[in-house]
């Protein structure tokens, strides 16, 4: 990752906590597809915007820190996700991207994560990472809090996420609570190579 230019990003930032969930079998795959990856790496400029989401919750929430899942993430592991996801072909390219036009994270600008309180134990966002059904939606959260699938409690700890995010410039997507983007789609594409 460092010799195509992406930096640790706990080397920018220190109190960000890391559990790369394909470093271990804890993920929707059950197996480890990192192998010795346990770092999390991003574009320099996206690990800034990191650091700046982590400073905003910190300020906000002093006991509180983020806790990152995925970041860059090499396009040879990206087939691997397509091909063993158990989603309709015509479904799939909602939660996982089609390898042939990379996802953001295999540009290195894209993070997956979420907030841990002072033991480092992941805050109840309602559902666990990598969940493939419209819980996970943040575009219906209303319909979700009203038919009593997401708590209040769990709806305010996804806002305490958006909130620092989206203060540093991460865009979110509708369908998965912990992933945000650095930049648009186009964007991301004309200014950084692909991770192999």
């Amino acid at each position: 990752m460092a010799d195509q230019g992406l930096v640790n990003i706990q080397e920018i930032d220190p109190s960000i906590l890391v559990e790369l969930r394909y470093s271990g079998t804890n993920n929707f795959m059950d197996m480890d597809v990192y192998g010795d990856l346990e770092n999390a790496y991003l574009q320099p400029e996206v690990a800034q915007m990191l650091a700046l989401a982590s400073d905003s919750l910190r300020a906000e929430y002093p006991h509180f820190k983020l806790l990152v899942y995925d970041g860059a993430r090499p396009r040879r592991i990206q087939q691997i996700l397509w091909d063993v996801v158990d989603i309709p072909l015509e479904e799939r390219s909602k939660y996982v991207a089609d390898p042939k036009k990379g996802s953001i994270h295999n540009f290195g600008c894209a993070v997956d994560l979420t907030v841990a309180d002072e033991n480092g134990n992941p805050l109840d966002m309602g559902t666990e990472y990598d969940n493939f059904t419209p819980l996970a939606h943040i575009d219906n959260e209303e319909e979700l809090i009203s038919s009593g699938s997401l708590t209040a409690d769990q709806h305010a700890n996804r806002l305490i996420l958006r909130e620092a995010m989206l203060k540093a410039g991460f865009q979110t997507i509708s369908s998965e609570w912990w992933h945000f983007n650095a930049f648009p789609d186009e964007l991301t594409k004309s200014r950084f190579k692909i991770i192999e």
